[in-house]
């Protein structure tokens, strides 16, 4: 043991000098994707360090191929299911080169009744195909234009909360998202660019999200 050291510090640093030697891209994100941490070779995959990625979305950096494949992890997190969920991503590395890959997110807990936080591994495939396009990434999420769709409606953050399945500060976050995604002051204005850009179908009551 490092003198001076209390053995649970010393197991944290072991446990990150590890994190920072695993050769693939590795990241520690919240539940709703934020980066908390990330390792060398994730950091690499955008020219950066593993600090500038931190508060970073992970799915605003390797976009998801298939947006369903989004909402089946989210389900499976609402019912703390363990097993880790495959997502085809593809993303333009910081040397220019396409590439696509495959995204696992893993949950993790301190106990068995709440995830914490997510375990992201990216396993790399390779260059992606000058044929194979990267769908850009959509405008909101399935579970933003639903937020959107019950405030455009009226609803509070708690009535949001509890219409969705997640927590007051779940709802916040995807706002407080889109509003530097769209540059929007206030909610007023994330219905109304929500309007203009065809996340809510125009002219429907109660709101609702286009393509449900």
């Amino acid at each position: 043991m490092e003198s001076g050291q209390a053995p649970d510090v010393v197991w944290r640093n072991r446990a990150l000098t590890l994190f920072d030697r695993i050769p693939i891209p590795v990241a520690v994100c919240d539940v709703y994707g934020a980066v908390v941490l990330a390792n060398p070779a994730m950091a690499a995959e955008w020219g950066g360090t593993p600090g500038s990625l931190r508060g970073r979305n992970v799915l605003d950096l390797f976009r998801p191929q298939e947006p369903t494949q989004i909402e089946r992890i989210a389900h499976a997190l609402r019912l703390r299911h363990r097993s880790r969920y495959p997502v085809s991503v593809c993303w333009d590395a910081a040397d220019g080169v396409p590439r696509h890959g495959e995204l696992t997110a893993d949950p993790v807990s301190d106990s068995a009744e709440a995830t914490t936080a997510l375990l992201v591994v990216v396993r790399v495939l390779g260059e992606r195909p000058a044929a194979q396009q990267c769908s850009p990434a959509p405008q909101a999420s399935p579970a933003e234009a639903r937020i959107l769709a019950l405030l455009a409606g009226g609803a509070t953050t708690a009535q949001a909360a509890r219409e969705t399945g997640l927590t007051t500060d779940g709802v916040a976050y995807h706002l407080r998202r889109l509003s530097e995604r769209w540059g929007a002051a206030n909610r007023t204005e994330l219905v109304a660019r929500a309007y203009a850009l065809g996340v809510l179908v125009p002219g429907a009551w109660p709101p609702v999200a286009a393509g449900r």
